[in-house]
C-alpha cells in the first residue's frame, strides 16, 4: 500500500514533467499571509471524517477510508492548483511526500515491522499490579525507543495478558496517554518534535533536564490514576467465572522469539541519530523540495531494516503477535490525507501576525513581544491535539524566536513549554500521533471495543485536560 502512494507520486512527477511542466520551486516558499483560511476546510473535512464516519457508515468507512482521504487531499489540490498555478500544487504536494510523509511513514513502518517481531511467550495475569508496572515499562522505554517503538513492542503482551477479564478499554486508554505520548518526551528519540528541535540546534540531553519534573509529574499522576481505576475494575465489576476459558493457557512456557529484531531496532535507533548529527551538506532538489542526503540514507537504510526483519523473524514471532499490516495501512492512508491537506494550515501558522491566523500569535506573546509560557504550552498541545505535533512544534519553535542556544538559555522555559505541549497532549485525540491510531486499530484486531473519536476525546477532556491544567500552572 505504502508502495503504490510512492509510486503514484513518482508517476505523477514524470508524467507532468514530459508535459514540460517547469522545475517547481515555489511551493516551499508560497506565502501564508495571502491564503485564506478556507483552505483549511479540507482538513477539517479528513479530520471530520475520521470522527463521523465510523459511528454513522462503520462499514463504509472501512472499506474505504482510503479512498475518503485521498477525495479530500484531491478537493484540497485542484482548487489550489486552479488558484495559484498548477506549479505551486504539484510542489506542494511533492514537499508533503518527500519532506514529511515519505520519511514519516517509512520510519514507522520500521519501528511497526521490527517491534511486530518480537513476541513475548507465556501468559501474565492483566492484575493491577501487572498491568501498571507494564504501563511504567512502556513509558520508560518510550523515551530509547520512540512512542511507536515502545508502543508496538508491549501492546500485544499486554492485550494477552488481559483478554480474559471483561473491562480492558481503560487499559488500551491509559496506555496510549502513557506509553505512545507522555513516556516520549526525555529525549529526541521518543517522539518526532523533539527530534526536530534537535535538527534545529537543540542538546541531545537538554529535554531529559528540562522536561523530567513535568513528565515525571504527568506520569506519575496517570501511573497512579490507572492503578485506582484498574483496581476498581478488577476487584468490583471483574466477574468471578471460573468456567470462562482463558485464550492463553498457564501451560504456555514463557520465552521471547525473534529476539534479532532487538537488534534491528538498535539499527533503528543509530539511523535517525546518524541523520541529525551527520551533516554532509550535500542536498537534492527534487520540483523544488530539497532532500538531504543524510535523510535519504537514512529513509533507504530503513527500507532496508524493515526487509531485513521480514526476512530474519521466524514465522512463529510473527504468528504469536498475530501480526498484519492492517494497523500501518490504516496509518499510512489516513496520514497520507492529512498531510497533504495540512499544508496551507501549517502555511498559515508560519505567517505568523501577517496570516490568518494572527490571533493565535497574539496569544502567546505580549504587546512587547515577549512570550506567554503558558499559552504556548497550550497553543501547542491543542494544535498538536488535531495537527501533526512535529510541523506545529516547528511553528512554535519560530514564533518564540528560532534560535535554539537562545532558547535553551534565556528562553528555557518557552522552549520546555513547547516540547512539552507537542509530546504531552498528542494524546488528546487518536489523531494527535501515529502510535494512538496503530495502538486503537491492533486493540480492535483483538476485539476490543474501542471508543470511537469523540468518545475518546470524552477520555482524554475528563483525565488529560485536568492534569495539563495543573501542569500548565506547576512548570509554565
Amino acid at each position: 500500500m505504502k508502495g503504490r502512494v510512492v509510486w503514484t507520486g513518482m508517476a505523477l512527477a514524470a508524467a507532468l514533467t514530459l508535459a514540460g511542466w517547469p522545475q517547481l520551486a515555489s511551493a516551499a516558499t508560497l506565502d501564508g499571509a495571502t491564503l485564506s483560511a478556507l483552505w483549511c476546510l479540507p482538513f477539517a473535512g479528513v479530520l471530520l471524517s475520521i470522527a463521523a464516519f465510523p459511528l454513522i457508515a462503520p462499514a463504509f468507512w472501512h472499506h474505504h477510508f482510503g479512498k475518503i482521504a485521498a477525495a479530500w487531499a484531491c478537493v484540497f489540490l485542484v482548487p489550489f492548483a486552479l488558484s495559484f498555478g498548477t506549479g505551486v500544487a504539484f510542489g506542494t504536494l511533492v514537499h508533503a511526500l518527500l519532506e514529511e510523509y515519505i520519511p514519516f511513514i517509512v520510519l514507522l513502518t520500521a519501528l511497526y515491522t521490527v517491534a511486530g517481531g518480537i513476541c513475548v511467550r507465556g501468559n501474565l495475569h492483566g492484575t493491577p499490579r501487572l498491568n501498571t508496572a507494564i504501563l511504567a515499562l512502556g513509558t520508560l522505554l518510550a523515551s530509547f525507543m520512540g512512542t511507536t517503538g515502545a508502543a508496538m513492542l508491549l501492546i500485544r503482551p499486554l492485550l494477552r495478558a488481559n483478554d480474559n477479564r471483561k473491562h480492558v478499554v481503560h487499559v488500551v486508554v491509559f496506555f496510549i496517554f502513557l506509553v505512545a505520548n507522555a513516556g516520549g518526551s526525555l529525549s529526541p528519540l521518543g517522539d518526532p518534535p523533539l527530534f526536530l528541535g534537535f535538527l534545529q540546534g537543540v542538546g541531545f540531553f537538554w529535554t531529559t533536564t528540562h522536561l523530567a519534573w513535568p513528565m515525571l509529574f504527568v506520569c506519575g499522576v496517570l501511573l497512579a490514576g490507572f492503578y485506582a481505576l484498574d483496581s476498581f475494575y478488577f476487584q468490583r465489576r471483574e466477574e468471578t467465572r471460573s468456567d470462562f476459558l482463558d485464550p492463553t493457557p498457564d501451560s504456555a512456557p514463557f520465552g521471547i522469539d525473534g529476539k534479532v529484531n532487538f537488534l534491528l531496532l538498535l539499527v533503528v535507533i543509530a539511523l535517525v541519530l546518524m541523520s541529525g548529527l551527520w551533516k554532509p551538506q550535500v542536498s537534492f532538489d527534487v520540483f523544488g523540495t530539497h532532500v538531504a542526503l543524510q535523510n535519504a540514507v537514512r529513509d533507504v537504510a530503513l527500507i532496508g531494516v524493515t526487509l531485513l526483519s521480514l526476512a530474519l523473524t521466524p514465522r512463529a514471532a510473527r504468528a504469536g503477535n498475530d501480526f498484519n499490516w492492517a494497523p500501518i495501512e490504516e496509518v499510512a492512508k489516513l496520514f497520507a490525507g492529512i498531510f497533504i491537506t495540512i499544508a496551507p494550515v501549517i502555511t498559515i501558522l508560519r505567517a505568523g501576525q501577517a496570516g490568518a491566523f494572527a490571533g493565535i500569535v497574539h496569544l502567546v506573546n505580549d504587546s512587547a513581544g515577549q512570550p506567554h509560557d503558558i499559552m504556548y504550552f497550550w497553543a501547542t498541545g491543542l494544535l498538536s491535539s488535531f495537527l501533526d505535533n512535529a510541523p506545529t512544534y516547528l511553528v512554535f519553535f519560530n514564533l518564540a524566536g528560532g534560535d535554539a542556544q537562545t532558547l535553551m538559555t534565556t528562553g528555557a522555559t518557552t522552549l520546555a513549554a513547547i516540547s512539552a505541549g507537542a509530546v504531552f497532549m498528542g494524546a488528546n485525540t487518536y489523531i494527535g500521533n501515529a502510535p494512538n491510531f496503530m495502538v486503537k486499530a491492533i486493540a480492535e484486531s483483538r476485539g476490543v471495543r474501542m471508543p470511537s473519536f469523540f468518545a475518546y476525546m470524552a477520555w482524554s477532556g475528563a483525565v488529560l485536560l485536568p492534569l495539563f491544567l495543573v501542569t500548565g500552572w506547576l512548570f509554565f
